[in-house]
Parts: structure tokens; C-alpha cells; sequence
């Protein structure tokens, strides 16, 4: 798996949103947690991800597409690492639900430590 994030890897579908959020199951590692659902994808692509900040936490469009903008670059840094192994494909949504403005730093580390949880879970079934 390369290190880009392509627009074949971006969760765009609705159907396939409401149908990740209604039966997925989600890991946490505060403050960004994954839901994820195991899926057919028409794709030859292993993952589809997208990423979200709550208008609620932030109020302003800037804040909140800065965060949006980490959280891609960090996913698209680890992904390599933490999804080479996967057999099925899945459909991600990183969610951010802290309060406070963070750096790159801050998210590669919780990141990281997200997609341990995600691993360590897939690898109990």
C-alpha cells in the first residue's frame, strides 16, 4: 500500500456513510475515534476513509478544515503501516471529538495508538 490518499480511497458514498454509522463498530482513542465496517467495495482498494471535525466543537470553517487537513496527512503517513495486513476491505471515518486545537504531533501519536486498537480488535476474531 502506498503512502497517497487518492480520491478511490475517500468515502464519499452516503449509502455507504449512514450504512458505517447505523451497523460499524468504533474504537477509541481520545480525542479521535474510528468507526469502522467490514464491506465489499467495488474498488480493488482495501480501505475508504473519510474524516470529520463536529461544527458543534468548532465553530469556525478555518479550525475546522485545519484539523480535517492533520487528520488526512497522519492517516495517510500510518496507513501503510497498520493496513498492509488486512485481508477484507473496510470503510473508515476518523472522527475528531476533542475541544481543544491540536498539532501534528498530537494527532500522529493518537493516531498511531488508534490503529493499534483497531489491529489488536480485528485480530481477536
Amino acid at each position: 500500500m502506498s503512502t497517497t490518499y487518492s480520491k478511490k480511497e475517500k468515502l464519499k458514498s452516503k449509502k455507504l456513510i449512514d450504512q458505517l454509522f447505523t451497523k460499524g463498530q468504533s474504537v477509541s482513542a481520545f480525542p479521535l475515534r474510528l468507526v469502522y465496517l467490514e464491506t465489499n467495495l467495488d474498488d480493488n482498494i482495501i480501505a475508504k476513509t473519510g474524516v470529520s471535525v463536529s461544527k458543534r466543537n468548532f465553530k469556525t470553517a478555518v479550525d475546522r478544515n485545519r484539523i480535517k487537513r492533520l487528520l488526512r496527512e497522519s492517516y495517510r503517513k500510518n496507513k501503510a503501516v497498520y493496513f498492509n495486513n488486512l485481508s477484507t476491505q473496510h470503510a473508515f471515518m476518523i472522527l475528531y471529538i476533542g475541544k481543544d486545537k491540536p498539532t501534528l504531533t498530537q494527532i500522529e501519536t493518537k493516531m498511531t495508538f488508534l490503529f493499534e486498537k483497531f489491529s489488536n480488535k480485528i485480530s481477536e476474531k
